[in-house]
């Protein structure tokens, strides 16, 4: 196993289903998008973790560097220094009998571009963009073309800056189609690609400490109860109620001051972005399957699991609790709403935000929003938008946690507005 995170299972069943047994868990760096599997991994296994010298992981491993040679089962695995996404970065080639080698580069090179060299802290990116630089004129210079290219990150990712859809490649593909691959001057290269890296996760700054400490296993992490909706009430004092339900059940009714995280591929990061570290949290799923719900708060850290609304909102209603609403309001809706002197908040990310918004649109990203709420004038409806209305609801939920009373979410976002034909500014 190489980079594995802390949702086990599906390494255990994938292996299970080809008869394989897990003999190795290879780490190519500290990571910051989500907590480590190896630990987990190596427990329930049996297996030898492999982990960088540099890394100073504080758990049971064998260390390993740029000059480490070893075999697992008649199969030759050569670690070679990678800097640049973090400074202890290590690939791993792989070579077995008349096979091409493998090539496991972690995030030293993705398929399109290379992971970003920001997050380990301000004052190192310039030198770790140097590192980068190196690493990919040089670290796989002496590796065939035919080499089978298997990265940890992909392109989309908030850890990467590529632009390939697909997760594996091999290298002749990459030295004759990826971007960064062609930049042979290196000042240039250090000039242009931090330009390139999106927002930074607000979680991703303390995940490599986490990592570092060595995570606790899942058996020791308590599982959150079913609390019946008085006990889930008196529990809100000192936890986080965190809806998860889709955008359309959060804004027809809600627990007052719950923040709306709809279940789904980027449950996490905004979990991690959004929540701080210390948080216990509380759980209204009304359908998502808890247990996938608590394995993606575990993946970014969350480990003071407080509970579940047993029964959902219906049992919450029947419990004669208080409701909240926040409307969902169609493209036309909105734009009465706007020219009745409501306010247009775009909650999306820089770039997306340059490619097109309503007019007169307000920008602060979802990841900023709390800290900057007070900016937005408490006197005027606002409309929150995104792309697609997840984020917006989000928006939704935290202004109204810092008491504004009046927010509307555009269903559909943008692409809504757009398919109405209303008018959209560029700059």
């Amino acid at each position: 196993m190489v980079d594995p995170d802390r949702t086990l299972q599906r390494y255990l069943d994938a292996a299970r289903a080809r008869g394989w047994r897990i003999e190795a868990v290879l780490e190519t760096h500290l990571h910051a998008d989500f907590v480590s599997g190896a630990r987990e991994a190596a427990a329930a296994t049996g297996a030898t973790l492999f982990l960088p010298r540099d890394a100073r992981v504080r758990l049971p491993h064998e260390p390993v560097d740029g000059a480490s040679r070893f075999a697992l089962d008649g199969i030759a695995v050569e670690a070679v220094g990678s800097p640049g996404h973090t400074p202890e970065h290590l690939s791993y080639v792989l070579r077995a009998a008349a096979s091409p080698p493998a090539l496991f580069s972690g995030g030293s090179l993705i398929v399109g571009g290379a992971a970003r060299t920001d997050l380990v802290s301000d004052e190192m990116t310039e030198a770790l963009t140097h590192a980068q630089y190196r690493t990919l004129r040089d670290a796989f210079a002496t590796l065939p073309d035919e080499t089978a290219l298997y990265p940890t990150h992909g392109a989309g990712s908030f850890c990467s800056a590529g632009t390939g859809g697909a997760r594996t490649s091999t290298l002749g593909a990459e030295r004759a189609t990826n971007p960064l691959l062609a930049i042979d001057d290196e000042a240039e290269f250090v000039r242009w690609f931090p330009r390139t890296f999106p927002a930074a996760p607000s979680y991703y700054f303390r995940m490599r400490a986490f990592n570092a400490a060595g995570p606790r296993l899942r058996a020791e992490i308590p599982s959150p109860a079913h609390l019946p909706a008085r006990d889930f009430d008196a529990a809100r004092a000192h936890a986080l109620v965190v809806d998860v339900r889709p955008i359309e059940a959060y804004a027809r009714e809600h627990i007052p001051g719950a923040l709306s995280i709809a279940f789904r591929d980027a449950f996490a990061v905004w979990l991690g972005w959004l929540v701080r570290a210390d948080a216990g949290l509380l759980f209204v799923t009304d359908g998502a399957p808890l247990e996938r719900v608590v394995d993606e708060a575990l993946l970014v850290g969350y480990e003071r699991l407080a509970g579940a609304l047993e029964g959902g909102m219906d049992a919450w209603e029947a419990a004669g609790l208080p409701v909240a609403r926040s409307p969902l309001v169609s493209a036309a809706e909105a734009r009465l709403a706007l020219l009745d002197g409501a306010l247009a908040l775009d909650v999306r990310e820089p770039d997306e935000f340059r490619a097109g918004r309503l007019p007169e649109a307000v920008h602060i990203p979802l990841g900023e929003l709390a800290a900057r709420a007070s900016e937005l004038p408490r006197d005027r409806p606002i409309v929150a938008y995104c792309g697609h209305g997840e984020r917006a609801a989000s928006a939704a939920s935290i202004l109204e946690r810092a008491g504004h009373a009046a927010v509307s979410n555009l269903c559909g976002g943008i692409g809504a507005w757009q398919a109405a034909r209303l008018p959209v500014e560029h700059r």
